[in-house]
């Protein structure tokens, strides 16, 4: 009886919750692409307005419904001094929503607690893709990340002049190797105007449920 009851409360309290980093150079649309996911997954989040985010330097908290899952986004500052960073620091008890630390107060292992990567490029920005892509390749080689699925999001692909898919795959083919058997997409997207988000955070619900080499954390419904 009590086993039927606590699969009862699980079933109607609780979500699997996973975590999902959200990485990539300063200025390549990261936060605002968690605004984006924010505003179309929970019916109740107004949002804030797009053109006052600013750049990110330690680190902001968002949590997104998808049917019984649920994604806590870690929006990591990507500035060349934080990138150290990426794979250390979190809290020593979970933050509310929308709450950012400075580097200084963080304690913990991000890649090792994370079930899912977010790599975020700006398309427009060709004279920092090869930094981007060095920024990428330590993510890839990272023993911690061993398994763990990653999104590649080729951001502001509403200006004209952006790179394509194409040119972006071309120019990190050598992190190839590096990337394994885990499951790895390079999308287009404008976190902007919303093109690709749902379709980005589908994708990467589907892959970290299926993970079973990280399993999901459980949490109350609230």
């Amino acid at each position: 009886m009590y086993t039927l009851l606590s699969g009862l409360y699980k079933y109607m309290f609780q979500k699997d919750e996973y975590c999902i980093l959200i990485l990539g150079l300063d200025n390549a649309g990261k936060t605002t692409f968690l605004e984006q996911s924010k505003t179309r997954f929970n019916k109740q989040y107004k949002g804030m307005s797009l053109s006052k985010i600013t750049t990110t330097v330690g680190l902001n908290i968002g949590t997104v419904d998808v049917g019984k899952t649920r994604l806590m986004f870690w929006d990591l500052g990507g500035q060349e001094e934080l990138q150290s960073l990426w794979d250390k620091g979190a809290w020593p008890s979970p933050p509310l929503a929308g709450w950012w630390l400075q580097p200084s107060s963080m304690s913990s292992q991000y890649y090792a607690e994370c079930h899912g990567v977010i790599y975020v490029i700006d398309s427009t920005d060709e004279e920092r893709l090869s930094e981007s892509k060095q920024a990428f390749e330590k993510v890839v080689a990272s023993e911690a990340l061993d398994g763990v699925p990653i999104l590649v999001l080729a951001n502001k692909q509403d200006v004209e002049t952006c790179l394509s898919i194409p040119d972006i795959k071309t120019a990190f083919s050598d992190c190839t190797c590096k990337i394994g058997r885990r499951d790895c997409l390079t999308q287009a997207c404008s976190a902007l105007t919303g093109k690709g988000v749902r379709e980005g955070i589908e994708w990467m619900v589907k892959c970290v449920v299926r993970n079973v080499h990280r399993p999901p954390r459980q949490r109350d419904i609230t």
